[in-house]
């Protein structure tokens, strides 16, 4: 069972080029499946029935997993099912037997206009980290960009006659992200004074770097958004993927096309952009409700 786990590992890294992290979670996950299995005396994975599954979602539950956890454990156990069902090993997928528990759908946090410019005010532009913290900012904001695509960025990717940078997104797919005015003025004077203040001895190509001219990690990018959000008195904790979720809030409130979100987010399924509409809605009843002199309050179903 360990060899075809290697096998669908391979696959995913070769053929679907998944990330070293979503690599470590398949194989961390389904080691502790496999583990379970042979705990049960079962050693292949053809003896694998709806019992034996059934009993692995119970004992999850028992030891407090939450649903949402639960799931994505059924999903992985379901993509390694049909991978090695692709790859000749398995006639059937087994992990089909079960369902993954039903997830309510949270609604995304977001900031607001004004927290967003609270946010952009507190890098000091006068030193080099600053000008790149301000810069990596209105980049994530401008162009909604995944936090993996913003650290992967090198120089070269970036394009301030034609106000946009290309990125590397999921599944090694590039995609183009926009940048307004204040971006573009951003990234120039961190091109011009910023970066070159933080080259180490060593060129690279990295465009975001850290104290030591080496390119900033997603870890460094998360403690800059999060820091700055503590400085800036910012109610909730920020982080890279609550300005994209901003970015897109923003989008839609101001009348964008929900087609056109999903290909400036990147999103390959239109659904997982319509959630965004649903927090638009939320706000433009909550502004309802605050601004009409006769909406009082209502309690929806």
């Amino acid at each position: 069972m360990d060899r075809s786990l290697d096998q669908f590992l391979t696959y995913m890294w070769t053929g679907r080029n998944a990330s070293p992290y979503t690599l470590k979670n398949y194989r961390t996950d389904i080691s502790q499946f496999l583990d379970f299995c042979r705990q049960e005396g079962v050693n292949s994975l053809t003896e694998i029935d709806r019992a034996l599954l059934r009993r692995y979602l119970a004992l999850l539950n028992e030891r407090g997993y939450v649903k949402a956890s639960i799931a994505r454990r059924v999903a992985e156990l379901r993509s390694f099912g049909r991978v090695l069902v692709q790859e000749g090993s398995l006639t059937h997928n087994p992990f089909r037997l079960v369902s993954a528990p039903r997830v309510p759908r949270r609604l995304p946090k977001y900031l607001t206009v004004s927290e967003v410019e609270a946010l952009l005010s507190v890098p000091d532009t006068s030193v080099p980290p600053g000008l790149r913290d301000r810069a990596m900012i209105e980049v994530l904001y401008a162009a909604g960009l995944r936090v993996s695509e913003l650290a992967g960025l090198d120089v070269r990717d970036v394009d301030l006659g034609q106000a946009q940078v290309r990125a590397l997104g999921k599944g090694a797919k590039e995609r183009i992200g926009l940048l307004g005015q204040p971006a573009v003025r951003a990234v120039r004077g961190y091109l011009q004074a910023g970066r070159p203040a933080l080259v180490g001895k060593r060129p690279t190509s990295a465009l975001w770097l850290n104290q030591r001219g080496g390119r900033l990690t997603v870890r460094g990018i998360a403690l800059v958004l999060a820091n700055a959000g503590k400085q800036a008195g910012i109610a909730i904790p920020v982080s890279p993927h609550i300005l994209r979720h901003s970015f897109a809030t923003h989008l839609l409130d101001g009348g964008a096309d929900l087609r056109v979100v999903q290909e400036l987010l990147g999103h390959a399924n239109l659904a997982t952009t319509q959630i965004y509409t649903h927090v638009s809605q939320s706000r433009a009843r909550e502004v309802y409700v605050r601004a009409h002199p006769r909406a009082g309050r209502v309690d929806l179903p």
